[in-house]
């Protein structure tokens, strides 16, 4: 195979693992502190990207990294703060409204590629990424509320942090910065800053109230994230960031099948309309190079 299938085929993993882990934290709900959760979860995914990085170094320091601190640090603070706004956001709206306006990702994505990476985007794959929008708006229809709320602002703010810092690393990888610095650096300094703010709000004390089931919950969920971050940037080593993150819109029927299969969940007539929609709009995007 070679590079741009290894990547398309990568971006659908990371679909497919971003859609099992929407059903499995059904399973797993948590009465942590989400900043707290997401700082342990972003901090230990971190600390195994930085080992994968050094051993690839030949466990040396020396040319750890290819391209400056400051960009790799910016990745990771950018990320930091979108995980914040996200989550203050989430508070004052609905999860049903958040869920859909994080699937714009792809269009903001995809804005910003053509405009700083200057990316070439076909209008065929503007085209399928429209129709894969519409279909994840149908697939959410039922849980969307149509009561403009402050939350869903910083859901769209937030969602556009997430898109700055994909290009971001993507930039860097351009420069020829291994994906595995990127990942380590995307997540071991974005927990750093959730670290702070559970510092500031007083949150940090529920670590010492962790019981071994909550434990259990967090190795699992960690495992699932790793899977993510591992196969998203190998990914964009490897292909368009704007192509990869259209695929991700595969995310929504993954879920939907997967919580009919398991939690028997029902499936409505409009999100079957909206699943096929997807499977469309991706079968087209995986086809452009």
């Amino acid at each position: 195979m070679n590079k741009e299938n290894i990547g398309t085929l990568f971006a659908i993993i990371t679909a497919i693992v971003s859609g099992f882990a929407f059903v499995a934290n059904k399973f797993f709900l948590m009465s942590l502190d989400p900043t707290l959760f997401t700082s342990l979860r972003t901090f230990f995914v971190g600390i195994g990207f930085f080992l994968i990085s050094f051993y690839k170094n030949k466990l040396s320091f020396k040319n750890f990294n290819k391209v400056s601190w400051k960009i790799l640090l910016l990745i990771g603070f950018v990320a930091g703060f979108a995980f914040l706004t996200f989550f203050n956001g989430l508070k004052l709206t609905t999860a049903g409204r958040a869920a859909f306006l994080h699937k714009l990702l792809p269009l903001f994505i995809t804005i910003l590629a053509f405009a700083f990476l200057k990316e070439k985007i076909k209008r065929i794959q503007v085209y399928a990424m429209i129709v894969m929008i519409i279909g994840a708006y149908l697939i959410s229809y039922s849980a969307i509320t149509f009561e403009i709320a402050i939350g869903d602002f910083l859901v769209i703010i937030a969602t556009v942090l997430f898109a700055i810092e994909n290009i971001i690393s993507k930039y860097a990888m351009i420069k020829k910065e291994s994906n595995f610095v990127v990942s380590f650096c995307r997540m071991f300094f974005a927990s750093i800053v959730l670290f702070s703010i559970v510092l500031i709000i007083g949150s940090f004390n529920q670590l010492l109230l962790i019981t071994s089931e909550q434990i259990l919950y967090i190795g699992i969920s960690v495992s699932i994230l790793f899977l993510y971050v591992f196969f998203w940037y190998y990914s964009i080593s490897l292909i368009k960031v704007s192509k990869a993150s259209t695929l991700l819109l595969l995310s929504p029927p993954i879920s939907l099948f997967l919580s009919f299969l398991f939690l028997e969940e029902i499936i409505l007539p409009l999100q079957i309309i909206g699943s096929l929609l997807i499977l469309v709009g991706a079968f087209i995007v995986s086809k452009i190079s």
